[in-house]
This record gives structure tokens, C-alpha cells and sequence, in this order.
């Protein structure tokens, strides 16, 4: 079903039309959460919270923008939310969290990574989740919207409300300061 007739559904307070738009876009959302938060407990509370405002938001919802854009923007939203809480209690990312990656053994050919290297992977991630989590919330935001989800400068200006220059200005800082702090980990990236 076109996702337009699943908004106009949900408008009229349908209930298995919203349950659809959730299934549609639940991955999205959780991995753009957890882009932003690199907590993934912090992410699926945030999708969550996210699909709770867009239930209640929907019927405010005019299609001046894609559904995807608004939906974006109420992420982002609920992200920045979770971040200045984060801040207030003083919040700490967890270093034993692996990301959930788990490695299975082929029938034909194990190419599981050795205990070695799955050390060095999890490092990778750790450091990077880290370095996410201490560069600014603005550039944290557009680097996951652009590297990670992979949306189009466009796209992106539609949900932030920020012109195209500026999206590409704080991608250049974002990626320049997650470069700078990982320098300090370089041998985990060798």
C-alpha cells in the first residue's frame, strides 16, 4: 500500500495503518537513534518516544514534505532531547556495549574473525562510538543523517531546516573532528 493512503489511514485513526508505518520505518529510525546516541538501550527508547509523537502528531501532519522528512525531524528531535538529558545527569556511555555484532561460523568455510581480531573490532567500534559521542550534537546529527542513513544534502535540509551550505560546512567539521580524536587511537585503525 502507497504510504500516502497509510497516513491518510492513520488520520482517520487507524490503528493496523499505523502499526504499518511503524513496521515500515521502525530499522530506520532505531539505527538513526542509534547513530546519534551510540547507546543502543538510549535507541529503541527513542523510537519509542518517537512513534509515540508521531501517533499523536499525525493528524497535524499537512505533506508539505515527504513523511520521511517529518519523521527524520521528529527523530532528530527526540535524539537532542535524549542528549541534553544526557547532560543534566551526567550520562556514560557504556565501554562494554559491542554494538550486538555477532559472528556465526560458515557450513563450508569459517571466516569468523579470530579472538584476536574480534578484540580489535570491538575496539574499532568502541572508539568510534566514543569519538561520535564527543564531537558537537550538530555535527553528530548530519554526519549520521549523511554517512550512516545516507540521505542527500537536500533531504537533510528538509528535516534540520538548515540551507545545503551549511550541511556540507558541519559535515567537513564533523568529519575534520572525528578524525582528530581517533588520531589518538590510530593504532586501532591500522
Amino acid at each position: 500500500m502507497p504510504e500516502i493512503d497509510l497516513i491518510k489511514r492513520c488520520k482517520r485513526g487507524d490503528r493496523s495503518a499505523f502499526d504499518e508505518l511503524v513496521t515500515l520505518y521502525q530499522s530506520r529510525v532505531v539505527n538513526m537513534a542509534y547513530g546519534m546516541l551510540s547507546d543502543s538501550d538510549d535507541a529503541l527508547d527513542a523510537a519509542q518516544e518517537v512513534f509515540i509523537r508521531v501517533y499523536r502528531g499525525i493528524g497535524g501532519f499537512r505533506e508539505k514534505s515527504s513523511f520521511t522528512t517529518w519523521l527524520y525531524r521528529i527523530t532528530t528531535n527526540v535524539c537532542a532531547d535524549f542528549l541534553r538529558k544526557r547532560q543534566r545527569e551526567g550520562h556514560v556511555i557504556s565501554l562494554n556495549d559491542d554494538g550486538g555484532g555477532e559472528t556465526t561460523a560458515a557450513d563450508v568455510r569459517d571466516t569468523a574473525p579470530t579472538p584476536e581480531e574480534s578484540v580489535e573490532i570491538t575496539e574499532q567500534h568502541k572508539a568510534v562510538r566514543e569519538a561520535l559521542g564527543m564531537i558537537k550534537d550538530e555535527y553528530r546529527e548530519v554526519l549520521v543523517l549523511y554517512d550512516i542513513q545516507g540521505l542527500s544534502y537536500k533531504a537533510i535540509s528538509g528535516i534540520l531546516k538548515i540551507p545545503e551550505g551549511t550541511i556540507k560546512s558541519r559535515l567537513n567539521r564533523a568529519r575534520m573532528s572525528l578524525k582528530k580524536i581517533l588520531s589518538e587511537n590510530m593504532g586501532l585503525f591500522e
